[in-house]
């Protein structure tokens, strides 16, 4: 059956996707940072650019933080300034990697007074999310060990319970602890929060306010990401996304650049739960956040494509004939279930999403209309950026 064309067109334009502070800054592989021209240096001009997809997108209206990258003496000025730029500010991301206290672990060192110092600045990231009205905490530990021995695992596990326990206490009701996991990396030999079902473990004992955040990079290649989705889901438990693609490991690419198929497999699951009245409440609440590194690309530019990839995964999921599909389950009809979804995946959405773009009163090719407005040759001259810098400047694996 096909869905209805008004609702359909209603689902795609509330559609959100928040885009990262970061990714509007220079940036780079593990070994050096790449300069454009056109980037930007301060938090203001991130929301300078980050305005721009969502002038041209209509679905991007807020922007993830990272403290202390984007950390400014008076947030109440750029809270207003981003409402100017028709922007919020979104979820706000602590950096608890970069620092040299950290090389044996922040919130699961095994020196006390670490942890303590680790724990304050998450504390001072949910201050600053009081104080511009975020409700998400985005946490990635970076947490590990390179060598067999070096530290106990149950001993770090506990630190870790200790310390977030001690960060939830101190938000308030309507806030939430996204807890992303990361299979390898920075460390070698174990990961503190290596798999979604550490995550959900953690998330399980901290209560109902922390909930699992999925970046799809940060799996063991052949992961069917799609189950984990659906297992968090059905749990209430998956809080969001941090979208990319990967091709070997955290590789933080384009959106749906790598590996579409999988995107759609993901949006599949999520509408498909959003349908289930035992479960819906809970997909409402998933943030859907970008987290990639732009550093060949035109940042906002390979921000755009990002954003188009995700609407065309979306809107193909909602293209699936949910009828036809569970009929075939139920009759054990495998290929036909399999057509199900490869119909829609092969639909091309393309015009749809120009007439709902048209209908939001946008252009309907928004790339084109970005490379049309002349901002990247304009801020090139106004930044005069481009200068190489070390990885530290400024990007999240």
């Amino acid at each position: 059956m096909k869905p209805d064309l008004a609702d359909l067109k209603n689902k795609l334009k509330s559609q959100h996707i928040e885009t990262p502070s970061w990714g509007y800054a220079d940036s780079g592989t593990r070994f050096a940072a790449f300069g454009q021209p056109a980037a930007a240096r301060s938090l203001e001009e991130k929301l300078e650019d980050a305005a721009q997809v969502h002038k041209h997108t209509g679905i991007c209206p807020s922007v993830a933080l990272h403290i202390p990258w984007d950390s400014v003496e008076d947030w109440g000025k750029v809270k207003t300034l981003a409402a100017g730029l028709g922007l919020r500010l979104g979820a706000v991301n602590p950096n608890l990697f970069q620092d040299e206290d950290y090389k044996l672990g922040s919130l699961c060192n095994p020196d006390a007074a670490v942890r303590k110092r680790a724990v304050q600045h998450v504390l001072e990231c949910v201050e600053i999310a009081r104080t511009i009205g975020s409700k998400d905490i985005s946490l990635w530990v970076a947490d590990g060990t390179s060598y067999p021995g070096q530290d106990s695992f149950r001993e770090r596990k506990h630190h870790l319970e200790e310390a977030l326990e001690e960060v939830c206490a101190a938000m308030d009701p309507q806030m939430r602890l996204l807890v992303e996991y990361k299979f390898f990396e920075p460390a070698f030999y174990h990961t503190d929060i290596a798999d979604w079902g550490m995550s959900y473990l953690l998330c399980l004992k901290l209560g109902p306010q922390a909930q699992v955040l999925v970046d799809l990079g940060h799996h063991p290649l052949g992961t069917n990401i799609e189950q984990i989705v659906a297992l968090l889901l059905d749990e209430g438990k998956l809080g969001g996304f941090h979208f990319n693609n990967k091709k070997f490991a955290d590789d933080d690419l384009t959106v749906g650049s790598i590996n579409p198929y999988e995107l759609f497999l993901i949006y599949n699951e999520l509408v498909d739960a959003a349908l289930d009245p035992r479960i819906a409440p809970g997909a409402g609440k998933v943030a859907y956040m970008i987290d990639q590194c732009h550093n060949l690309k035109n940042k906002i530019e390979e921000t755009i494509q990002s954003v188009l990839n995700l609407q065309e995964a979306y809107a193909k999921a909602l293209l699936v004939d949910r009828e036809a599909l569970a009929a075939a389950r139920r009759e054990g009809r495998i290929v036909d279930a399999e057509e199900c979804l490869k119909d829609a995946y092969a639909t091309d959405v393309r015009p749809l999403l120009r007439e709902v773009r048209a209908e939001l009163g946008l252009d309907p090719d928004p790339l084109r209309a970005f490379r049309a407005g002349g901002y990247t040759a304009k801020k090139a001259l106004e930044r005069g950026g481009g200068q190489p810098k070390t990885r530290s400047s400024g990007y999240q694996s």
